[in-house]
């Protein structure tokens, strides 16, 4: 599967910041970043919700499957994942060959902390006969044991592609129940998991604000609960996200449901545009602290002292790749 990045050009010439460091201080520190990643031949990868600068001075910007994909298709040999730990490790699953560096090693997730391996051998032992598909925000340990992950660009494909009528999906529950709705042949449970930045989110919030500009489109992650996708005119993934804008070429204003960070990109594709993220507060509320642990002076540091270096072990390994590898084979949904 042909999936397409962001590449972000010439980011010495064109810096964006929104840490403390003045804009010299960034221009500096962005041209000595990309020269060490010559050096140790490195690629640079961003998930979409990272800060900025981060994004700014990526080779790639995207999702973490997308960006794992591209780490394992490009050729340099070291990957400095700016995200968090289970894109890494997914990253260094599809590349075991390579070195994979995550600049900061406290940048966990909540939603993939939510199931651990055995609770996931828990579950399926009450559940006996089912298929488990497991949401890439999750740790390689889980996705071993499970039979195919999915992305929210590709879940209720994913689901309707495996033989089995009866499914455990796992971990995020509201993911899981946009599936339910989109594949209701299956019989499908649910694991009670969530992204807290986006299960925070009430459809009374994203009314509000859409009160206020009647006219705007509101483009929605499927982590969503199911009140605010009701409000939606799209739902989709975040890289699925920006190219939703141009579906909307009459459209000014637009209301995003998801993490703030992806109106950077939004942004950058699409400079006429107005976006608002959905939360109303300026995405006080739509902020995952996790997604911006990362700055240019652990991307810098990263590549100086090869800190901090990813290792999953080989058994595990083998499983996840496996189950990534079923995934990739699954078309995206339309």
């Amino acid at each position: 599967m042909n999936l397409p990045v962001s590449p972000i050009h010439d980011p010495v010439a064109n810096p964006v910041s929104g840490s403390d460091l003045s804009p010299a201080a960034v221009v500096e520190l962005v041209a000595e970043i990309r020269a060490l990643a010559r050096e140790q031949d490195a690629v640079i990868l961003a998930h979409n919700y990272q800060l900025p600068e981060v994004q700014q001075v990526a080779d790639h910007v995207g999702d973490s499957l997308q960006l794992a994909i591209t780490g394992r298709e490009v050729k340099q040999t070291t990957i400095v994942f700016c995200g968090v730990h289970f894109m890494a490790e997914s990253a260094k699953v599809l590349a075991p060959d390579k070195r994979v560096l995550l600049p900061n090693l406290s940048a966990g997730c909540s939603l993939a902390d939510s199931i651990t391996a055995e609770s996931l051998e828990d579950w399926k032992a009450r559940y006996p006969g089912h298929a488990v598909v497991t949401y890439v925000n999750s740790s390689a340990e889980v996705k071993a044991l499970s039979d195919i992950c999915c992305t929210s660009a590709n879940a209720a494909s994913v689901v309707r592609s495996l033989p089995q009528q009866k499914i455990l999906f796992t971990p995020d529950k509201n993911l899981g129940a946009w599936v339910k709705s989109k594949v209701p042949e299956k019989e499908i449970v649910i694991y009670d998991g969530c992204c807290p930045v986006h299960d925070v989110l009430r459809g009374a919030s994203v009314n509000k604000v859409k009160g206020e500009r009647p006219l705007a489109v509101v483009i929605a992650h499927p982590e969503c609960r199911a009140d605010v996708l009701e409000i939606a005119d799209e739902i989709c993934s975040t890289t699925a996200m920006i190219g939703a804008v141009g579906r909307h070429p009459e459209a000014r204003t637009f209301i995003v449901a998801t993490e703030h960070g992806i109106v950077h990109q939004m942004k950058q594709r699409w400079p006429g545009k107005e976006f608002i993220i959905a939360d109303g507060c300026i995405g006080c509320r739509m902020h995952c602290p996790y997604m911006k642990m990362v700055d240019l002076m652990m991307v810098r540091d990263a590549l100086q002292r090869g800190k901090h270096e990813i290792t999953v072990p080989a058994d595990v390994a083998d499983g996840a790749r496996r189950a990534l590898e079923r995934m990739i084979a699954v078309p995206r949904d339309a």
